[in-house]
């Protein structure tokens, strides 16, 4: 049987070219990906298992309901055994549900928020097994157990 995956929840652009970074620990790992389909993201993840999530996401209900389906389908057919995001708001409902599912979460914030957790972080936060801060100065915002990882990018 093969091992459950590793699912990567992230917007495209910078959230999931940091995703993208972490390839050395990744490589060898059974893993998935929900991402949106743009053109940044389609060469990236070409050969790659990808779920295509909908956006917009930012403040759109529509799209929180398709994407909250989208997690409840993934989460039967792939069975993660942790979820990693970086964000932004497709996070939510994959993060709500591993949470609902005991599966470990992790999310790693954004490098270019060093002053104040994003959105989506302040959302995902109740969901959220460990937290890991790529500065210093985000674990001012951050639970007191975060870590540091450092820029990723």
């Amino acid at each position: 049987m093969p091992t459950a995956p590793i699912l990567f929840v992230a917007s495209s652009g910078g959230h999931l070219a940091q995703l993208w970074s972490l390839r050395p620990w990744w490589e060898g790992r059974s893993r998935a990906w929900v991402t949106f389909r743009t053109p940044d993201a389609e060469p990236l993840l070409d050969g790659e298992e990808v779920t295509w999530a909908h956006h917009p996401t930012t403040r759109h209900l529509g799209n929180l309901a398709r994407n909250t389906v989208l997690a409840v389908r993934v989460f039967a057919r792939r069975r993660p055994s942790l979820v990693i995001t970086t964000g932004a708001g497709v996070a939510l409902p994959f993060f709500a549900l591993a949470w609902l599912l005991r599966v470990p979460t992790v999310y790693i914030e954004v490098y270019d928020r060093i002053d104040r957790p994003t959105l989506t972080t302040r959302l995902c936060r109740p969901f959220t097994r460990l937290y890991l801060a790529q500065w210093d100065e985000q674990r001012t915002f951050l639970p007191s157990t975060a870590i540091t990882v450092g820029p990723l990018l």
